[in-house]
């Protein structure tokens, strides 16, 4: 494939045409067509309002965790954490660091997918370090729009790629995300519904509604983007959804890329824990989505809370030296490789890389 853009044509099947992000109709603005469905826009004070709300409920969720963490961490001796750490076998640490690539990898599919929908076409190599670079930068600095987008803007620019352009591009792959966050958290509740509630204190039946109201929920979003083609208003721009087919292969790959980083995590536990796959996973995905929410750069100090607590029958120093493990692993070191990676990316384009053009 050449590198650089050009109009894609008909990327998704079952729709005809490439969806493209494109500006929201307004006084004196002409566009080629008019757009197939009302766009899905919030108003300016609803805006602010559910800002300022998820404001409050993230810096609450933060504190209190951090109070929890605080108070875990005080009833573990250090000599005891820093054997638990050391305890981690070379297989272990192994099999962290695949499952780790094989999450990155996922993740270069994430934006692929989204140009794909936006009707650009850019060389996987180019793809693949945006992705990379970008995912490992936002997991650890956190402020994943501005981070995130800041980084894809430097590498997409010089193919033509525009600042609405990479916004569209963030939207998808947040989609993406969501949808494999979603289908994975529904298979494991309902799979190990009984086993989650022993470790939750939660009900079977509880756990065995909630799987099931999301898959009701991922089929409407299924049936709604296959019935007609959608759009939604980000920033004054249109930007077209991807419709049924697309859809279902950013849950697959989401889906893959959430297992897989999951895996890290469950390889690095202390051996013994007697805890099935699907189980943890559930565990996993809610600790997830618990740090999502505080805002914290990869939900640190709310992911580990309610993992010691979920976890709570282990050996706490095992449960917080994989912990530990995980964050190095995952979050660290491809940090620091994407740091080099964009500085040579960077020396690269000032000393006229041809690969860029």
């Amino acid at each position: 494939m050449e590198a650089g853009e050009h109009e894609a044509g008909a990327v998704d099947g079952d729709r005809g045409r490439a969806g493209a992000i494109q500006p929201a109709a307004g006084p004196g603005t002409a566009l080629a067509a008019p757009p197939p469905s009302p766009p899905v826009e919030v108003t300016g004070d609803t805006r602010r309002r559910l800002s300022l709300i998820g404001t409050v409920v993230s810096v609450a969720l933060f504190l209190a965790s951090m109070v929890v963490l605080w108070r875990i961490i005080g009833e573990i001796s250090l000599a005891e954490l820093r054997n638990a750490f050391s305890a981690a076998s070379v297989r272990q640490i192994g099999l962290a660091i695949l499952f780790t690539c094989i999450s990155y990898l996922l993740l270069t599919g994430y934006d692929a997918l989204a140009l794909r929908q936006l009707g650009r076409s850019i060389a996987y190599r180019v793809t693949a370090l945006a992705s990379f670079t970008s995912y490992a930068v936002s997991f650890t600095l956190g402020f994943p729009l501005v981070t995130s987008g800041a980084v894809r803007y430097r590498i997409y620019s010089p193919y033509g790629i525009k600042a609405p352009t990479i916004v569209g591009l963030t939207v998808i792959a947040g989609i993406t995300f969501w949808l494999g966050m979603s289908a994975v958290l529904a298979w494991s509740l309902m799979r190990e519904s009984l086993a989650v509630a022993a470790l939750t204190g939660t009900v079977v039946r509880l756990n065995e509604g909630l799987g099931i109201a999301i898959v009701a929920a991922l089929g409407g979003y299924l049936a709604w983007v296959g019935i007609k083609r959608r759009s939604v208003s980000v920033q004054g721009w249109r930007l077209e959804l991807p419709g049924f087919r697309l859809s279902i292969g950013q849950m697959l790959l989401g889906a893959g890329d959430v297992c897989a980083a999951a895996g890290v995590l469950f390889v690095l536990l202390p051996g013994g824990h007697g805890l099935s796959y699907e189980t943890f996973l559930a565990i996993y995905v809610a600790a997830c989505m618990l740090g999502i929410a505080s805002h914290a750069p990869g939900g640190i100090g709310v992911f580990e809370a309610t993992m010691l607590i979920a976890l709570s029958h282990l050996p706490r120093e095992g449960v917080l030296g994989a912990l530990l493990l995980f964050r190095l692993y995952y979050y660290l070191v491809p940090f620091a490789f994407a740091l080099l990676l964009l500085g040579a990316h960077e020396i690269g384009a000032r000393l006229g890389d041809p690969g860029r053009r």
